[in-house]
Parts: structure tokens; C-alpha cells; sequence
């Protein structure tokens, strides 16, 4: 898988930013800013995962459960961000934790940037000046790096997180090559890719997914790939690679 991340990454690489990865305990981000900014996104890295790991160590079944848990009352931003994703999706917080942990650095960084990309195991944070087109790997699809994303130039960031139950390590009950999910909130998109993944045995769920995906608020697009099927849904374009 490492190597067909590395390969995911360099697909990603915006003209005029700097690229860069930064890896904390378990936390591994490809970073593409302005300028390098290492320290800072490993500062950051560092702040945020301390909110989780202390939430965690108060409250053991954030951890683990695979359903929604009630609001946690006044906690870190990115438990809160985490916890309401998961609701709205229908799926555990912890569903949310790469999508996250991308927005939140990313979010910081733009204090010194004013492009920020932050891709987290296929879940990226993106404020950028430019449109920008996302490579879609989906493992054994004869689909897989030869399709594509295309998302106009927005005023604010924005999220893509991408889902799969037959590549990498990520638990998923379902069996879709990948799901990709647009939002303004990246945690809210993770949270979805990965409950829509959920509910794919055969291409033939691809449309009941969609309709479920349409249903959850702040999802704004929906790219669903299952073998040599394809569906899609909302504020995006695919291309051809």
C-alpha cells in the first residue's frame, strides 16, 4: 500500500506549492503549502492529537463505537467536528478521525499559507487559488488512476475524503473499490465515504448508496466506483486521466 500511496501523492502535486510529508506516532500527511512548513504542521499534528488521545483516555467508548455517540457537551474543536460528522453519517467518531486530523492542521497552516493541501490515507483538506483535479485510486478497477475529480475554484476550502473496502487498512464493511465524497467539512466527508463504503457489496448498490449519500447534510458530491461500475452524484466533474 506504500508504495501505491506514494504513487496516489505524486498524482496529487499542484503546480507551485511545496510538497512535503510529515509523520507523527501514526499520523502520516503529504502537505503541499506555499512554502515548507514542517515544523508548524508537526506542531500542529502534535496539538491535535493530544485533544483525541485525551478525549479517548475520559471517554474509552469514543474509541470504538461504531454508532454515533451524544454530543460531548464543550470539548476540542476537532471532537466536536468529529462527533457531529458522525452523527450526520450514522457511523462511529472515530470514522472521522483522518479527514480530522487533515482539516484541523490544515486549517492551522493557513496562517502561513495562503494554498493548503493535506491529504491523510486518501481524506485531503484543500484551500487553493486554482481548480483542482483528484486522482481516484481504486484498487483492482480497471477504473483505478485513470479517472478523475474535477472541482471548480472555491472561495473557502473544501474536502474530498475517499473510502474503500478493498484497499488498505481501514475498517469497512463493504466492498467498494472507492467512495469518494465532497463537503465543506472534511471530518463530515470522511465520516460519509465511509458509511456509503459501508453499504456496497455489488455495483448494483451504487444507487441506493447515492441516495442515501444525497440525504446527508453538507455532502455535496458523490463519486462511487464498485468493479467496472461507476455513479455519480453532485458538485463535481469527473475526467478522464
Amino acid at each position: 500500500m506504500f508504495e501505491n500511496r506514494k504513487i496516489y501523492r505524486v498524482c496529487h502535486q499542484k503546480q507551485g506549492l511545496v510538497a512535503f510529508n510529515v509523520t507523527v506516532k501514526e499520523t502520516n500527511l503529504n502537505i503541499q503549502a506555499d512554502s515548507d512548513l514542517t515544523e508548524q504542521a508537526t506542531r500542529a499534528i502534535l496539538a491535535h492529537r493530544q485533544y483525541i488521545e485525551n478525549h479517548i483516555t475520559r471517554f474509552p467508548r469514543f474509541a470504538d463505537s461504531l454508532t454515533p455517540l451524544p454530543d460531548p457537551g464543550i470539548v476540542p474543536k476537532i471532537i466536536s467536528e468529529m462527533t457531529m460528522a458522525a452523527k450526520t453519517a450514522g457511523v462511529g467518531p472515530m470514522a472521522a478521525v483522518a479527514g480530522a486530523v487533515a482539516q484541523s492542521v490544515g486549517r492551522d497552516l493557513l496562517q502561513w499559507s495562503s494554498n493548503v493541501l493535506v491529504e491523510n490515507g486518501g481524506d485531503i483538506f484543500i484551500k487553493s487559488n486554482t481548480q483542482t483535479i483528484f486522482t481516484i485510486y481504486a484498487g483492482s478497477s480497471p477504473l483505478s488512476m485513470k479517472t478523475g475529480i474535477k472541482v471548480a475554484r472555491r472561495p473557502t476550502s473544501f474536502a474530498m475524503c475517499t473510502s474503500s473496502g478493498s484497499v488498505g487498512h481501514s475498517k469497512s464493511f463493504g466492498k467498494a473499490d472507492a467512495v469518494s465524497v465532497l463537503a465543506d467539512c472534511c471530518a463530515l466527508a470522511d465520516a460519509a465515504a465511509t458509511s456509503l463504503c459501508n453499504k456496497i457489496q455489488t455495483p448494483k448498490d451504487i444507487e441506493r448508496a447515492i441516495a442515501i449519500g444525497k440525504s446527508m447534510a453538507g455532502v455535496q458530491g458523490i463519486v462511487i466506483i464498485s468493479g467496472k461500475q461507476i455513479g455519480l452524484w453532485g458538485a463535481l466533474e469527473l475526467v478522464k486521466l
